[in-house]
């Protein structure tokens, strides 16, 4: 018990450095033409499919069971390198069962491992950060 306790605080401390490091450079997408939006992938383990979709900052999006909010989706500056971070807010409504928040953190595209959803159902992991062009996301369901 007490190892599982020290493997949470240190996995916590590293999720906290790799955000302090990786926050002075990570900034918004600038507001264009289109939606910024975070491009995800889940993965439904029971059915072993995957499917890649586009959550817009600010709203929730449906994948399987799940509602998945994007309170923010950041990308790198120019001069550094490539990286995506998504505030998301993850919960669960299975049929029957009360809701369950399942994850709600920053995830970074270039190290999905760090801080990840790991649920016995589904995975969900940040691909990118970008705009969306025109008045709709892609549907997720």
């Amino acid at each position: 018990m007490r190892l599982l306790a020290f493997v949470a605080v240190f996995t916590a401390g590293l999720a906290a450095a790799a955000a302090q490091q990786a926050s002075p450079t990570l900034r918004p997408i600038p507001d264009g033409a289109g939606k910024r939006v975070a491009e995800l992938q889940g993965l439904d383990k029971v059915t072993a499919r995957t499917r890649r979709f586009y959550a817009p900052v600010g709203e929730t999006t449906r994948f399987g069971t799940l509602d998945i909010k994007v309170g923010d989706c950041l990308v790198n500056t120019t001069d550094a390198p490539p990286e995506s971070a998504a505030y998301l807010t993850i919960i669960d409504h299975k049929p029957g069962q009360p809701e369950q928040k399942l994850f709600a953190g920053w995830m970074f595209a270039s190290t999905p491992a760090l801080s990840a959803l790991d649920d016995g159902v589904y995975d969900v992991r940040v691909l990118a950060c970008t705009m969306l062009q025109g008045s709709s996301a892609p549907s997720s369901r």
